[in-house]
């Protein structure tokens, strides 16, 4: 999320949840040389939980260069991320409004002045809220999203050549007994904006933070810093 180049098949790993797949090279996954899940139903997919920085601290810290408005596209793009992606998708409470610890990386002893939840944050960034919600009825909807073996996640996903600090793949829908035929998702980790051709036919994007995606001649006009999805039906 934050544009580091070389990362690009830790992400496929993450989206194929840990699963053998044709188009992951292991050698490359940085915490991984070899899938560890047979079904993605043995994984959870996450960007952060109770141990450690929460997402929003980690980001201060990692991104500091960056203002605060792209420090939330890179965090918006986290979620976007894991809840795309295969597997048991878990979201540490109040990272849906950008919770904060404050810094604080170990906050066992810390008390509530630390650890409890700030509900004011849920109506400051009420943005973030509603983008989780979009993508948690993405998800529910669509079974593409949930795959149920590793063999399914071998023949209906394929990931697409990119340039790096871009991952986009294509799952068949219609294999998965989706209402949609074939997905098409892009995470732009570039800073800038970006163009990604989409195959030969009628898609149309999913808006899930209103954020207008022009498609011309099916060529699809990405902001930088993103999750994106479009369909056919």
């Amino acid at each position: 999320m934050s544009g580091r180049k070389g990362m690009e098949q830790s992400i496929r790993f993450g989206v194929v949840a840990s699963c053998q797949h044709p188009q992951v090279d292991y050698s490359l996954v940085n915490y991984s040389k070899a899938p560890y899940a047979t079904d993605p139903g043995q994984v959870v997919t996450y960007a952060e939980c109770h141990d450690n920085h929460v997402l929003w601290d980690k980001l201060a810290l990692s991104a500091s260069e960056f203002d605060e408005a792209t420090r939330i596209r890179m965090h918006k793009l986290a979620l976007g991320i894991v809840l795309t992606s295969q597997g048991i998708p878990f979201l540490h409470a109040g990272t849906e409004f950008l919770r904060t610890k404050n810094g604080n990386e170990n906050s066992y002893n810390a008390g509530d002045s630390i650890n409890a939840i700030d509900w004011s944050l849920k109506s400051k960034n009420r943005n973030v809220f509603q983008y989780v919600q979009s993508l948690l009825k993405l998800r529910r909807e669509h079974p593409a999203f949930r795959l149920r073996t590793g063999d399914q996640v071998q023949r209906y996903i394929h990931f697409f050549d990119t340039p790096a600090s871009i991952v986009a793949y294509k799952i068949d829908g219609s294999g998965a007994h989706d209402k949609w035929n074939t997905i098409i998702v892009v995470y732009n980790a570039q800073q800038g904006a970006t163009t990604f051709d989409l195959p030969k036919g009628q898609w149309k994007h999913v808006d899930l933070e209103n954020e207008k995606v022009k498609i011309r001649k099916n060529t699809a006009s990405l902001p930088g810093i993103g999750c994106y999805v479009f369909y056919q039906q």
